[in-house]
């Protein structure tokens, strides 16, 4: 159906080389490090080498030829001419320079960009029901982690134990690989976002950040929770509670015609109220699919606009440089109304 739709786009002539591996993947059902999809008017071609040929004529759908490949630069032009195609459309997002410039020079006609990266963004964005169940079930595992870690954590663990065991028992648990490196962070380590897990041990009083999530047939969950050790200051559960209203205002505020920006100004202006406006600098969300990361963007320099079919994180968090941070994602549905949201973990403050 995909296919048929980005067809459908094309004149006479024109065609889409799809080339990375998440479009390919999304657009035949087929994952692979190797490929080419080439889509005309009135047909289509997948174009793969001898490791993948006999799996892609199992798996690829939507296709009217599988074909071997041998030489890309003689095969594809060569294909290109044979079926009349003057213009091709291909992935400037997703290409190097240098990549784009071989394909350039490749095909003896002309190769654009934006049409391919416009149309197939549009499409992905908007999950159907297969896509979302895909990530319910990463996110019902990584949820499932986050409860067997909380009995993991105790004072003289290393942030890499933790890392580790999350990873471990998500892949044990179904998980075809997981989302991201995963982030946990301690004590002065959790001040940083996107802080590296190390070997320091977690003592008595640390908040610990967690974010990480699972895959699940190509598709990505994504959550973070911060948890305490022993005991929290008045000033940990301050940040703490500041960071889940604005969370909870955010989600409150998710709707489809809601523009992203407002969403994130929902969370923010709860921080900036708070004092700590300086202590969060990045976006409250973005959304989740075969990427980890892509459309759309919840933040305050987004133009973007929240439509039914959108799946997003919610994460705003607050980070003191030097003493401890805090962030809560959730991830979220945005139906026709408002947002069903996607993530049952606890996130009222724990303390172990």
């Amino acid at each position: 159906m995909s296919i048929e739709k980005l067809s459908a786009e094309l004149k006479k002539g024109e065609a889409f080389l799809i080339v990375s591996p998440e479009n390919r993947r999304y657009l035949t059902g087929f994952d692979s490090t190797d490929g080419y999809l080439f889509i005309t008017s009135s047909n289509a071609a997948f174009f793969t080498d001898s490791r993948y040929i006999e799996a892609a004529g199992a798996k690829v759908s939507g296709c009217d030829e599988i074909i071997l490949l041998k030489s890309f630069k003689n095969q594809l032009p060569e294909y290109a001419e044979k079926n009349g195609i003057n213009k091709v459309y291909t992935e400037a997002e997703r290409l190097s320079v240098k990549q784009f410039s071989e394909l350039s020079k490749a095909f003896g006609c002309e190769v654009a960009a934006k049409k391919a990266d416009e149309a197939i963004n549009a499409m992905r964005r908007s999950k159907r029901d297969f896509e979302k169940q895909r990530i319910i079930k990463a996110q019902r595992i990584a949820e499932k982690a986050f409860d067997h870690i909380l009995g993991f954590i105790r004072e003289g663990v290393t942030e890499k134990e933790i890392a580790l065991e999350l990873d471990y028992f998500m892949l044990r648990s179904g998980a075809d690989g997981l989302s991201f490196e995963t982030i946990a962070v301690s004590g002065k380590n959790s001040s940083m976002p996107h802080g590296v897990p190390g070997r320091k041990k977690i003592e008595k009083g640390d908040f610990i950040t967690m974010d990480y999530g699972a895959v699940c047939d190509g598709y990505h969950s994504d959550m973070t929770r911060t948890v305490a050790v022993s005991e929290v200051s008045s000033k940990q559960a301050e940040i703490y509670e500041t960071v889940l209203r604005a969370q909870l205002a955010a989600l409150d505020a998710l709707a489809p015609g809601v523009s992203c920006r407002d969403a994130d100004l929902a969370a923010r202006n709860i921080i900036e109220k708070a004092g700590y406006g300086a202590c969060f600098g990045h976006g409250t969300g973005h959304g989740v699919g075969i990427d980890i990361h892509e459309a759309p963007t919840v933040s305050f320099r987004s133009e973007q606009i929240l439509e039914t079919g959108d799946i997003v994180t919610v994460e705003p968090g607050i980070y003191i440089c030097g003493e401890f941070g805090v962030r809560i994602e959730d991830m979220v549905y945005i139906n026709d109304t408002v947002c069903e949201n996607l993530t049952k973990s606890e996130k009222s403050l724990i303390i172990l």
